[in-house]
């Protein structure tokens, strides 16, 4: 009797990780193991196993498995999963399959994380999202650098940011004045995992983010604003409260330029296109606005329809005025309370205060990926010499 729809074994997808500073490369890497399955289940190292293998996490473990809770291709979280990935770790937890993308993880021994699952085969390999790494994005908050929002001719270049600080802009207490580094910031970086190549955003990449679904007739609709840069639990929070207010989400994000005005410094660390994966990733999310203008106009209500306007309990920048007047005039402006004080702010300043321990780290993670990486070359050109 042939198999029916019903009857057909759900797959059961594995993947590991310490997800530290959860960014659009760990989304789309979630996002493509859900794919090739039914359900993803995520395991996350503890802070004392990634302190081992690979130095400081910059977010407790508590924040990141909070984290990856939001995104809306996971099914579950596995919490404290081990650092080397086994056979008994699939099928306590009956997954068919371990999946990763295609750097190498070691430990601090030097061992491929994943060499007993690939020896099993039950290891899948998926592509690594270019363009993005913890690692440089810690390096763009210790250099202070500029570049990830370059605009014009130089919006897509990729190399030093030779005006590493307007003198204008505001430093943060304890950052270091940038120079020619190895943190991931150009391509004196050498390892190529780490190492950034310049994030290139299409069209295909929005879609794969988006879920293309509009609102139905009657949703109440729920419109903020803001930067939400270096997307972090602070957000996650408030976007969940924000979309307890209705049914239908929508997040407008203000360019670079608005947010550097209002901000000040390197801000935002993460570029525009950057930011809208990051908020796309978010389960409480249904459409973001691509540069939405800072003041919210009565335009922008009527054309999406909303219902009620929220921001939280920062403080409101009012250097050009009031943005939220107009909501406030026809009474659906609200003040919501996340119960979270994380700000992008803070981040920057766990950073700094570390920034040793986090340069040590970068270094150690560099120096052990160009080994395995020269050690791979070495190997394909005896292969090649040899057929």
């Amino acid at each position: 009797m042939s198999e029916t729809v019903n009857d057909k074994k759900e797959v059961r997808v594995w993947i590991d990780g310490c997800y530290d500073m959860v960014h659009f490369g760990h989304a789309n890497a979630l996002r493509q193991a859900k794919a090739l399955g039914d359900k993803l289940i995520v395991g996350i190292h503890n802070d004392a196993e990634i302190t081992k293998h690979k130095g400081p996490p910059v977010f407790t473990q508590e924040e990141r498995y909070k984290m990856v809770k939001g995104i809306k291709w996971v099914d579950e979280v596995v919490e404290d999963a081990p650092y080397v990935t086994t056979l008994e770790t699939l099928d306590e937890y009956q997954c068919d399959y371990c999946v990763h993308g295609d750097d190498i993880t070691t430990t601090v021994d030097g061992y491929d994380t994943y060499h007993l699952v690939k020896t099993a085969k039950r290891y899948r390999e998926i592509q690594r999202t270019q363009g993005v790494s913890t690692t440089d994005l810690v390096g763009r908050m210790l250099l202070m650098t500029r570049n990830h929002f370059q605009q014009g001719e130089s919006e897509y270049s990729v190399g030093k940011d030779d005006n590493w600080l307007d003198k204008k802009s505001a430093m943060p207490f304890g950052a270091i004045q940038a120079k020619p580094s190895k943190l991931g910031q150009d391509h004196a970086a050498r390892s190529p995992w780490t190492g950034c190549s310049q994030f290139l955003p299409t069209t295909q990449k929005i879609n794969q983010f988006s879920n293309g679904k509009p609102a139905e007739p009657g949703d109440k609709i729920v419109y903020v604003a803001g930067a939400f840069d270096l997307f972090h639990i602070g957000h996650l929070d408030f976007l969940e409260k924000a979309k307890e207010q209705g049914d239908f989400l929508i997040v407008g994000l203000h360019t670079d330029h608005v947010v550097n005005q209002y901000k000040g410094g390197n801000y935002p660390i993460m570029n525009l296109h950057e930011r809208v994966l990051s908020v796309l990733a978010c389960k409480y999310v249904n459409e973001v606005v691509i540069g939405a203008p800072y003041e919210v106009t009565k335009d922008l209500i009527e054309h999406f329809s909303v219902d009620v306007v929220c921001h939280g309990r920062t403080i409101i920048s009012e250097q050009h005025g009031d943005p939220y007047e107009i909501p406030k005039k026809m009474g659906l402006f609200k003040i919501i309370d996340s119960g979270n004080d994380m700000t992008t702010e803070k981040i920057v300043q766990r950073i700094i205060i570390n920034r040793l321990d986090f340069e040590k780290r970068n270094n150690k993670k560099e120096e052990k990926e160009i080994a395995i990486y020269e050690a791979m070359q070495r190997t394909t050109k005896v292969a090649e010499k040899c057929g």
